[in-house]
């Protein structure tokens, strides 16, 4: 009977744990939804500015801001990387550190030191245990980005960048596709890329055949220093907000499955324990009939 007890406690184990991740499935879809909602709203603004931002770069106005200036001459490069504060997402962050373990190899390999800023507990935990330089981190974002929290830790890299200590910035991220599937991105942020990498048929999608060039009312300075600060702004809060819808739609997906594992385990502990209980009734009523009968 002992072991009958050791398999009742696995069985209510095993069901106290569905209960939970069940509940965190409801919570993640309940949260995804307006993750997605928030996201989608921010996304023509984003990719709007990235195309202006793509368009200024080939364009010869007659004022230089210091983020459309190259820098040969610099020793290090910037990596802004987006992760989560949470776990429980499935392979979410593992996918885009991944891919910012390649990118730093490439930096690397091109003579250039790393200059890290983390947003996102997971990503700040990373960068530390690889002895990675973090000149700056912002964690525990809450379920809503909010721009002040993250602007002044992405300043620190703007600001060497404008100094000329910065050879390149570049930001990683969970870029959201749909439920299933999230895409982990590392894209050039600083100096401004020369064409837009967003959708497939949009034109700017693909090499220019023509320069671009403005005309700037009331003058070129205001105009443009206005913009790449709206141009860096939301480039970034898109990038969080991607990365939250993202986070939310694996963690749903995450916990669905352990979810439907849990029921798979609890029918095979509990299709064991009916055997063997099965078995022990059997063994009695043996015993009974065996005695009657030396009776």
């Amino acid at each position: 009977m002992a072991g009958m007890k050791e398999i009742r406690g696995k069985i209510k184990s095993v069901q106290n744990t569905r209960k939970i991740t069940k509940a965190m499935e409801m919570v993640a879809a309940s949260k995804m939804r307006k993750a997605q909602e928030r996201m989608r709203h921010a996304r023509p603004y984003a990719d709007k500015v990235r195309q202006i931002a793509a368009h200024m770069s080939q364009a010869n106005p007659e004022y230089h801001h210091p983020f459309m200036v190259k820098h040969a001459d610099a020793k290090a490069a910037g990596l802004i990387v987006v992760t989560t504060d949470k776990g429980l997402c499935g392979g979410l962050n593992t996918n885009v550190l991944r891919a910012v373990v390649a990118k730093m190899k490439d930096i690397e390999a091109r003579g250039l030191k790393i200059e890290a800023t983390a947003i996102g507990g997971k990503g700040f935990g990373f960068l530390n245990r690889i002895g990675a330089k973090v000149v700056s981190h912002v964690v525990q974002l809450g379920d809503t980005p909010h721009l002040d929290k993250l602007i002044g830790a992405v300043k620190l890299q703007l600001d060497a960048y404008a100094e000329g200590k910065l050879d390149a910035v570049y930001l990683a991220y969970n870029r959201f596709v749909n439920t299933m599937k999230q895409e982990a991105v590392v894209e050039q942020l600083l100096p401004l890329p020369e064409k837009f990498e967003g959708a497939s048929d949009d034109a700017s999608a693909v090499p220019a055949r023509h320069s671009w060039d403005y005309i700037y009312e009331p003058d070129a300075k205001t105009v443009v220093d206005a913009l790449l600060v709206r141009y860096v702004e939301a480039v970034v809060y898109q990038a969080v907000a991607e990365n939250m819808a993202s986070e939310q739609s694996a963690r749903m997906v995450a916990m669905k499955a352990a979810s439907d594992n849990a029921k798979t385990v609890i029918g095979e502990l509990q299709m064991i324990y009916n055997k063997g209980r099965q078995a022990a009734i059997t063994k009695e009523l043996s015993e009974i009939v065996g005695g009657a009968a030396a009776v």
